[in-house]
């Protein structure tokens, strides 16, 4: 198996209001819901620099595609972006909590070097925020 991800699926409770703090509220870039037409195909993609693609994905229909309950566990998954600069980690988990994510810990010096944040997206998703001085982002 080539060690390789190539989307990362976020299950959400409202496909429209993710859309928005993802969109409107980060400025990430996005042709909009797409598959509105299939049964349980609403999704949303965002392309990300490094071509790894984000989604955005209803619960219900994710749990409907794996033959499973509907879950909501989104803390076993702590999504990082890494960014360039101690000052870029301000200003991202500002865009964060402008767009109506709850933080959880403002940005401060971490115990290993770095300087980062976490919030929670509005579906309860974890994003670290964080600059490691040792990494170009």
């Amino acid at each position: 198996m080539n060690r390789s991800i190539s989307v990362i699926t976020l299950g959400v409770d409202d496909l429209k209001r993710a859309l928005a703090f993802y969109q409107d509220g980060l400025g990430w870039e996005t042709d909009g819901i797409v598959g509105e037409g299939l049964e349980n195909g609403a999704v949303v993609f965002f392309k990300l620099p490094s071509g790894l693609r984000l989604a955005l994905w209803p619960r219900k229909s994710i749990a409907a595609e794996m033959g499973v309950d509907v879950a909501k566990n989104a803390n076993e998954v702590l999504l990082s972006h890494n960014v360039s600069s101690r000052s870029e980690v301000d200003t991202v988990m500002n865009e964060a909590k402008l767009a109506g994510a709850t933080t959880l810990h403002e940005a401060r010096e971490l115990f290993w070097g770095g300087y980062g944040g976490f919030f929670k997206d509005l579906d309860g998703h974890i994003w670290e925020v964080t600059w490691n001085p040792e990494w170009s982002s």
